[in-house]
């Protein structure tokens, strides 16, 4: 009996999905619940698992397809006779003995890149989830960092003048239309400060063991940002607030996107009901957080809603940015390295560690008074953090 396999009911604001490659062919038995396919949305990676064991009869949609919730890419025969028959034709007889290894996969971009330079799958170690080969490995293989420093586009001779032209992800594709949407749609501005993060570092440094053994994770700084951001947003609502048409609506919970930088793109997973988490409850979700965005675990829900959002750049080196606003939010933070300078305290010259801050704010929304005092606000909590746990 054949089977159809569908694409499943894609989650709510997702249209259309791409189907990233195939891990069987046609006459492959399957067995239930294997997964068959990866399709990739603008937001997550969803696997398509065997709806029932057999042997894929017919495939409809290949990869690289773009495809919609109930439409047919497969079907599966389910027959005993066509699962022992598929297996016959697949077991090499015992004099041959083959030598056989896991497929390779590669996503449809590393996969263009690789057809354009004449390289296989196998000649590229794929860094990706699963195993997978991204166009990032595929860059690394043509333009390995220990013999070659031009860029790979220009790496070939100096009298050439390559080009490439890959597809954008729909992640990628995604987090453009958002931005551009930001831009366009709000009334943005940007307010700056600086915070001394010494004594965030010297209380870390003080019980970041006894944390740790407590609770068996980290302490980072991130926890704290969070918590001071929370502590700001509770004086002044508004930025914690979002336009809904005419109307103003006022969140009365804080909901805090955390930007992460994955393999796919930017990801801003939501920490929910961040003011009733401890530090080690917050610590723990962001570290599963960066873990499942680098694997494409995330879920659609944990990707959606959010109140505020922080951008930490500081992990990559940044000094000082303006963050864009994540709508329908009003307001994001961004935070940067923290670096030694010299400050004045009490009429002397003194090295700190200094972070600088930055509130990216809907001006439609929020005034310049509230957006400065709310940045103060988180200011004077990184630098007092008694204020964090009294809320005072």
């Amino acid at each position: 009996m054949k089977v159809e396999i569908k694409v499943p009911q894609l989650p709510e604001s997702v249209s259309e999905a791409t189907l990233v490659q195939w891990r069987k062919k046609v006459g492959d038995t399957i067995v239930r619940d294997e997964n068959l396919i990866d399709l990739e949305t603008d937001k997550v990676v969803l696997e398509l698992p065997a709806p029932q064991a057999g042997v894929i009869a017919e495939i409809v949609a290949k990869d690289g397809a773009t495809v919609k919730t109930g439409e047919i890419i497969a079907y599966i025969e389910t027959t005993v006779a066509a699962q022992r028959q598929s297996a016959k034709s697949q077991s090499p007889s015992p004099a041959e003995k083959p030598e056989t290894s896991p497929p390779i996969t590669a996503l449809p971009a590393a996969r263009k890149l690789m057809e354009e330079h004449g390289m296989t799958e196998n000649a590229v170690q794929g860094t990706g989830r699963g195993g997978r080969v991204t166009k990032e490995d595929v860059l690394a293989a043509i333009n390995p960092p220990a013999t070659a420093a031009a860029s790979p586009l220009t790496s070939a001779s100096p009298a050439d003048r390559v080009e490439q032209r890959v597809p954008m992800s729909r992640l990628r594709q995604r987090v453009a239309e958002r931005l551009l949407q930001s831009q366009q749609e709000c009334a943005m501005l940007t307010t700056f400060n600086e915070v001394n993060m010494k004594p965030i570092m010297d209380l870390r440094a003080s019980y970041k063991d006894a944390f740790e053994k407590a609770n068996g994770v980290r302490l980072g700084f991130m926890s704290f940002f969070i918590k001071a951001a929370v502590y700001a947003l509770k004086k002044y609502p508004i930025v914690n607030a979002s336009i809904d048409g005419t109307d103003v609506v006022y969140h009365g919970y804080f909901d805090i996107g955390i930007a992460v930088g994955s393999e796919r793109g930017l990801v801003v997973p939501v920490l929910r009901d961040a003011d009733q988490l401890s530090f080690a409850d917050t610590e723990r979700a962001i570290a599963d957080f960066g873990a499942r965005a680098k694997e494409g675990k995330l879920t659609i829900e944990e990707l959606s809603g959010g109140t505020f959002t922080i951008s930490n750049g500081g992990v990559f080196g940044s000094l000082m940015s303006t963050p864009i606003i994540n709508p329908p939010q009003s307001a994001i933070l961004g935070v940067h390295a923290t670096k030694e300078r010299p400050v004045v305290e009490n009429g002397q010259i003194v090295i700190r560690p200094m972070n600088y801050l930055a509130l990216s704010y809907d001006h439609r929304l929020i005034d310049g008074r509230e957006a400065v005092l709310t940045l103060v606000a988180i200011k004077e909590a990184l630098e007092d953090p008694v204020r964090i746990l009294l809320d005072v």
